[in-house]
């Protein structure tokens, strides 16, 4: 399981030019579920994008998670992260089944709306325009 988690001032995102979702400040979640991953895999990812500090406290340093910033969740489903690029110049995609993906990015959605955040979401396995504005830019990649 890997996120690609982004600090943003806004974002959305469109499906079949219809906006689905669309969060102020606060992250954007890109979600690849990977072959293997588990329910454990889910969790542990989850409690660390809830708890990573990426929002800049009064001395302007990274101490604030996204809860006490008061920001929002956008997560959307990416299964192109999980490609391996180590040879040639096209991308050997390798993301789990989508019988298995689709319930775990479900999972890792309800885990982080345990929280008390709001939470907005793509649409898992559709064709989506995201926009987004990148404050900082703060960008992580974090794996289960």
């Amino acid at each position: 399981m890997i996120v690609l988690i982004q600090r943003v001032s806004e974002a959305s995102v469109d499906v079949e030019n219809r906006t689905v979702a669309r969060i102020r400040r606060g992250l954007v979640i890109f979600l690849a579920i990977e072959p293997g991953d588990t329910d454990k895999d889910c969790t542990k990812l989850c409690r660390k994008v809830i708890g990573y500090r990426m929002f800049s406290d009064a001395q302007g340093k990274l101490n604030l998670d996204v809860r006490q910033a008061n920001g929002e969740i956008l997560v959307i489903s990416q299964f192109t992260l999980g490609a391996d690029t180590t040879k040639g110049l096209r991308p050997s995609l390798r993301a789990a089944d989508p019988g298995i993906a689709e319930p775990l990015y479900e999972l890792f959605v309800e885990k982080l709306r345990t929280d008390d955040i709001p939470v907005q979401t793509g649409v898992f396995g559709a064709h989506m325009d995201v926009a987004l504005v990148n404050d900082g830019p703060t960008t992580f990649m974090l794996k289960s």
